[in-house]
């Protein structure tokens, strides 16, 4: 269970995956659990046909531009009109293949906030930051750059999701305490900008969990559910995977 004071939250990232028939078997089949937050993350061309859904809907990415000139971007009040709530920001693959620095994800932040969605804030180091040791500094530098643009009221307006780059599509994992351990340094971080803000706020672990590992890491005190990959594309394991964080 997490903690007390937080709902856990369950989020699907299909990445560059899925189908009409994936879209509708998930909106016949995934029923909403009252314990949980669910929410689905497709392509953005599947976004509007999750309208019947019993869950929620995120797109994968979004521009911090309004409109304009951005040919391929997709605005957030596209995404809104299309029936999302959330929207995942900085992405590792994001920051990686399409090098999204700390200060355009949390310009992203403060946009998606502007627009009344919820962000779901991705922060998390490669291989040679753990080796090296420096993984702490790393993710206070990410956050930083996002309190820097927004203030410290992102905090309650942000689901935040940990991802340790090297556990990702990589069938490694972070043990339950390497995981926790993470988790509860950022809320200690979150914690000296809004002591309160940070108790509420649902901080998700991202890195290859899957229907086998979830009871354990979703026991850990300070980890409030999941950012879902490849196991969110297999709906009897992603049900899984929500039932074992309710």
């Amino acid at each position: 269970m997490t903690g007390s004071q937080r709902k856990p939250f369950v989020a699907g990232n299909w990445k560059m995956n899925g189908s009409n028939e994936l879209v509708e078997s998930f909106c016949s089949k995934l029923a909403s659990n009252p314990a949980v937050d669910i929410v689905i993350c497709p392509p953005a061309v599947y976004l509007s046909k999750f309208n019947q859904a019993e869950f929620a809907i995120g797109a994968q990415n979004a521009s911090e531009f309004a409109s304009g000139a951005h040919t391929g971007e997709v605005s957030l009040t596209m995404i809104a009109e299309a029936g999302c709530k959330y929207v995942i920001v900085g992405h590792s693959e994001r920051r990686e293949a399409y090098y999204e620095s700390n200060e355009v994800v949390a310009r992203k932040v403060k946009a998606t906030i502007a627009a009344g969605l919820t962000p779901i804030l991705c922060i998390g180091e490669r291989l040679e930051v753990r080796e090296s040791g420096k993984v702490f500094d790393f993710v206070k530098a990410q956050l930083d750059a996002v309190a820097h643009e927004c203030g410290a009221h992102y905090i309650k307006n942000t689901v935040i999701a940990y991802e340790p780059i090297w556990a990702i599509g990589t069938g490694k994992t972070a043990s339950p305490d390497q995981a926790q351990e993470i988790h509860a340094f950022i809320r200690k971080e979150l914690a000296a900008l809004d002591a309160s803000a940070a108790a509420s706020v649902r901080i998700l672990y991202g890195g290859s969990v899957n229907a086998a590992n979830a009871n354990e890491l979703f026991a850990k005190t300070d980890i409030d559910g999941g950012l879902i990959g490849g196991a969110s594309l297999k709906i009897e394991d992603f049900t899984t995977i929500c039932q074992a964080a309710s």
